[in-house]
């Protein structure tokens, strides 16, 4: 199969299924056509592996190793509104939770850059393949411990988290630019709500959007296998 046509895909991963996905996302509130073309035109099933490629415009989420899972393309089409609907032209984001990289490569198509992190050392490597093939070139990954955020590249417009946080880490609070909105789950394994905090004249404010549930932000790294 050739590269074009395994990136538009075909049978369960053409753009007709896309498109029904996209008619899903707009019954269920998604409003910004950027995020619903993002959508549409990001082969979701080559973040995913093969065997799962016919679920990949299903509205679930689904596994890619490391205990990990890609999110359902609603709550990434969610989460994305939220972001871009706050963020400033040429916003510069930090995304905590790379993951196979989709919620990135969604982002990357509307602001000026994304850095990423994630703590799994091989899931990162996979997914800097990933964004190599696809040519998304505004993704600047590390691996490391997401709490801490990337200092050396903040402040930051806006700041999203892909993994749940009993509490919201301090740092990432610090690094948002005057304005600037985080937007987090929050909560344990059992119970969930995906926040909106925003920085006023130096001061955190908060709103809650909708309960979630998302793999758990954890700190420190892992290398894999040896």
């Amino acid at each position: 199969m050739s590269d074009s046509i395994r990136r538009e895909g075909i049978g369960m991963t053409s753009l007709r299924t896309r498109e029904r996905l996209v008619t899903r996302l707009i019954e269920q509130g998604i409003q910004r056509i950027d995020v619903l073309e993002a959508i549409r035109s990001t082969p979701r099933h080559l973040f995913i592996d093969e065997a799962l490629s016919h679920r990949a415009y299903e509205d679930v989420a689904l596994p890619i190793g490391f205990n990990q899972t890609i999110s359902q393309p609603y709550i990434v089409a969610r989460m994305t509104e939220v972001i871009l609907n706050a963020a400033p032209e040429d916003a510069k984001i930090l995304e905590i939770g790379t993951g196979c990289g989709y919620q990135s490569a969604i982002l990357a198509g509307s602001v000026r850059h994304v850095y990423s992190i994630e703590r799994i050392r091989p899931l990162l490597e996979r997914t800097r393949r990933r964004f190599q093939e696809l040519r998304i070139r505004n993704v600047t990954v590390k691996c490391a411990d997401g709490n801490l955020g990337w200092p050396q590249y903040a402040p930051f417009d806006c700041i999203i988290t892909t993994c749940a946080a009993t509490e919201v880490p301090q740092a990432l609070l610090e690094q948002l630019a005057e304005g600037g909105v985080l937007v987090i789950p929050v909560g344990g394994r059992e119970q969930q709500e995906l926040k909106l905090y925003r920085k006023t004249d130096g001061k955190i404010s908060d709103a809650t959007l909708e309960a979630v549930r998302f793999v758990p932000l954890l700190g420190g790294v892992e290398n894999g296998p040896g």
